[in-house]
């Protein structure tokens, strides 16, 4: 009988698509079959559609079930995402169960597999005898947070934005409170406590998987590596990114053909995620920002939010044109210098093209790993989750991005874009940043070699995995 992994998913895209990559590897190099168990948003925004696009191209190998949708009815609008999630998958449960006991009766179950916000299933996997991990997806220095966070709340009293000292994790650089992770901002919310509890529950799993290599946080993998008792086994197979299609859409083809038209390493390109959303005052500024630069770029625009910064995690996009919201003749101005493309575009292509040389991005650590990948120095604009960590990491351990100042009423302005715009593109402090990021790139690219660390570091657990499956089969 051939081994099965299973991979219980948090809802989000940002969270499966390097669970997708996680599966193809275990696929392709290790002969493995995958089922995805999707817990289902009870709304019908595009995430709740969105596995049965994402998963038709695939491999048979890799299949999937979406549970029934959670009944959320009795939460406020305003819920936090954390705990909106935490609710899904604690109501899924029991779906989840009935799902794995129909799927162990005709396959071998090896491991279960949650990424970060699912350890709330450890107990459906216990219950059938199948070894539980965790898929981290963020970085090691994200990690060292959650594996020590009960210790933080522990010593400290006071909101950690408020501490007069930098916040010390285990094997990083200090880091200033209010930088930490957003639900953790506020330790009265039901958010910070569901962290809390979810981060309590980390060293009850058998290992780790971590999308990050040791070359790019040194420190912080070296401690996490380090034995010690109740800490998991960490298994650092990154970076884990979502490679350009083979065949071309329509938006595809309009990117690729405008930047195939572009000087080398010309164009800036500005994307704030899939979820990421701006106020109408900050698109405005950064069009005009981007037009007084006169540097060449493309940027995904989508309907501005003046609620919150991850306003379309839950929701389908506003449906009005996105281009509505620019400045009057700002396309006409820039034709030809800049492309603005609605709501979404081909970000592995453009960032794997040759003409495009900065990305200001919001510093997902999906957003962050392609970059990495493709050697293109930054311009970091976190937004929301741990964009924050990651920005300090990125500008001030690594040296490979640039990080705007906002002003007394939160705006980053024109003349602050100008400025940093033209550093990265143009300056010498940009050519430093660009070398440090190629020696990012070529190091990524030895860790994913055969004989590389990345890839040693998943086979070790592949073997663990096929060893013990006579112990743990059902």
């Amino acid at each position: 009988m051939e081994s099965h992994i299973a991979i219980f998913p948090t809802p989000g895209m940002g969270h499966l698509i390097p669970l997708v990559e996680f599966a193809k590897k275990l696929v392709q190099k290790h002969n493995f079959m995958v089922n995805f168990i999707i817990p289902k948003f009870p709304t019908d925004g595009p995430l709740s559609n969105a596995p049965k696009s994402f998963f038709e191209n695939l491999t048979p190998r890799i299949d999937y079930v979406v549970l029934p949708p959670a009944n959320l009815d009795d939460l406020s609008e305003d819920v936090k995402i954390e705990t909106r999630i935490g609710l899904t998958i604690a109501h899924s449960l029991s779906s989840l169960r009935d799902a794995v006991k129909s799927l162990i009766s005709t396959k071998k179950f090896v491991a279960f597999v949650v990424d970060l916000f699912g350890t709330d299933a450890f107990g459906v996997a216990n219950e059938f005898k199948i070894p539980p991990y965790i898929f981290f997806p963020s970085t090691a220095m994200c990690l060292s947070l959650f594996l020590n966070l009960s210790k933080l709340d522990e010593s400290v009293s006071c909101e950690y934005r408020d501490m007069s000292e930098k916040v010390r994790i285990p094997g990083c650089m200090p880091i200033h409170g209010s930088d930490l992770l957003q639900p953790v901002q506020d330790r009265k919310n039901d958010a910070y406590k569901w962290v809390l509890h979810q981060s309590k529950r980390y060293r009850m799993a058998e290992g780790i998987v971590l999308n990050s290599f040791k070359e790019l946080e040194p420190g912080t993998i070296e401690y996490l590596q380090e034995p010690e008792t109740g800490k998991p086994s960490v298994y650092c197979i990154g970076p884990l990114i979502r490679m350009g299609s083979e065949s071309e859409n329509n938006e595809e083809s309009a990117c690729s053909k405008w930047l195939d038209e572009q000087p080398s390493g010309s164009v800036l390109y500005i994307c704030f995620g899939s979820v990421g959303t701006l106020s109408h005052e900050q698109i405005t500024e950064i069009a005009f920002g981007l037009e007084m630069s006169e540097q060449r770029f493309l940027w995904v625009l989508r309907s501005p939010s003046n609620t919150t910064a991850n306003a379309t995690y839950f929701s389908i996009q506003n449906s009005c044109d996105p281009l509505a919201y620019l400045p009057q003749g700002f396309l006409d101005r820039n034709k030809g210098r800049g492309l603005v493309v609605p709501s979404w575009a081909p970000q592995a292509q453009i960032l794997s093209h040759g003409s495009t040389g900065g990305f200001l991005s919001h510093c997902g650590w999906n957003s962050t790993l392609e970059s990495v990948v493709n050697g293109v120095p930054l311009i970091a604009w976190p937004l929301y989750a741990e964009q924050r960590m990651n920005t300090v990491m990125l500008t001030e351990d690594m040296k490979v991005a640039l990080r705007p100042k906002f002003n007394d009423n939160g705006l980053v302005t024109r003349f602050e874009i100008v400025k940093i715009v033209k550093t990265l593109m143009e300056g010498e402090e940009g050519k430093e940043i660009q070398s440090r990021m190629r020696d990012l790139k070529d190091a990524a690219a030895k860790v994913l070699s055969d004989n590389g660390s990345s890839t040693k570091s998943l086979a070790e657990m592949v073997t663990k995995w096929k060893s013990e499956s006579n112990v743990f089969s059902n």
